[in-house]
C-alpha cells in the first residue's frame, strides 16, 4: 500500500563518487586512502568523456555539464522523495575519490569557491527544485496511471521497449487541472527530431527546459517560457533534455516565439 513518498531517490550519496565526479573519472581513485586504491567500490557507472579527471578541454567541460544538467533534471521530474548530495549544485569534487571516509582535508571537504566558480549549475539545480514546485503533478503522492502518461518514440510511434540500443524516449504528462508537460530525452550522441503530440489541452507547446541550449537559456524561469515557432518537431540535441509545457495561445500570452531547430 506504500506510493511514491515512500521512495527516496537519489543520484549520488556520501558513498560513492559526487556528481560531479561521476562525468568526470572512469576510475576511483583512492590511492590517498592508504590501501592501495582497492578500497570503495569498482562500480561506479560512471565515464569521464575524453579525460581522467580535470579539463580545460571545452567540448568535454560541455558535455560534462550537460549531463550534469541531465542527471539534475531526471531527478527532480521523478515522483518520490528528491535527496541531493550537498554540493553538488556546484560540483563539488573529491578527484576521483569514491571512498573518502578517511580524509578530513580538501578532499572532503566542500570547497564553497566552487560555488561562485560554477554559478550555471548552480541556477540550473535551483530551477530544476523550483519547477518541480510549480508543477505539483511530478511530486503527487499516487503512482501515475495509463491514462496520465503517453510514452513515444521519436517518430510519435510506441518506443521498442525490448531494444537494448534505443537511446531516444518521450513522455506526456497529462497535468489534469495543471498545464501537462512533454518530456524529451536523446542519450545519443547525435541530434534527433522527435514528432511533438498534439497538446491535449489545445493552446500551444513552450519550451522550458533544454540541456543543450546555451546557458541561460537552458532553464527559463516560470512565466517566461517561449513557445516553439514549429509546433510539430523540436529537435533535441545529443545527450541532453528537453521539457516543454503545454501553455494558452501564443496571442494570449502576448509573444515570445523560439525556432526549435
Amino acid at each position: 500500500g506504500k506510493g511514491p513518498e515512500s521512495s527516496i531517490n537519489l543520484i549520488t550519496c556520501h558513498d560513492g563518487f559526487t556528481l560531479n565526479d561521476l562525468v568526470s573519472y572512469a576510475h576511483k581513485h583512492n590511492e590517498a586512502n592508504g590501501e592501495n586504491n582497492r578500497d570503495g567500490i569498482d562500480e561506479n557507472y560512471s565515464h569521464n568523456y575524453g579525460v581522467e579527471g580535470e579539463t580545460e578541454d571545452p567540448e568535454i567541460e560541455a558535455v560534462r555539464k550537460r549531463q550534469i544538467k541531465n542527471f539534475l533534471l531526471t531527478l527532480f521530474i521523478s515522483r518520490g522523495l528528491p535527496m541531493l548530495l550537498g554540493g553538488d549544485e556546484f560540483r563539488r569534487t573529491q578527484r576521483g575519490n569514491n571512498n573518502a571516509y578517511c580524509q578530513d582535508n580538501e578532499i572532503s571537504w566542500h570547497d564553497w569557491t566552487f560555488l561562485e566558480h560554477h554559478q550555471e549549475i548552480y541556477r540550473f539545480a535551483r530551477g530544476m527544485i523550483a519547477f518541480r514546485r510549480k508543477h505539483p503533478v511530478l511530486s503527487r503522492e499516487a503512482y501515475y496511471s495509463e491514462a496520465d502518461l503517453r510514452w513515444f518514440g521519436p517518430e510519435g510511434t510506441v518506443p521498442n521497449w525490448s531494444d537494448p540500443k534505443e537511446r531516444q524516449l518521450a513522455c506526456l504528462i497529462r497535468g489534469q487541472a495543471e498545464p501537462d508537460l512533454l518530456l524529451m530525452f536523446n542519450a545519443g550522441t547525435e541530434a534527433v527530431t522527435f514528432a511533438l503530440p498534439v497538446p491535449p489541452k489545445a493552446g500551444l507547446w513552450c519550451l522550458a527546459v533544454d540541456t543543450f541550449g546555451p546557458f541561460p537559456q537552458d532553464l527559463l524561469e516560470d512565466g517566461q517560457e517561449i513557445a516553439l515557432e514549429d509546433q510539430q518537431i523540436y529537435r533535441v540535441g545529443p545527450q541532453s533534455s528537453v521539457i516543454l509545457i503545454n501553455q494558452p495561445s501564443h496571442a494570449e500570452r502576448g509573444g515570445r516565439s523560439v525556432e526549435n531547430t
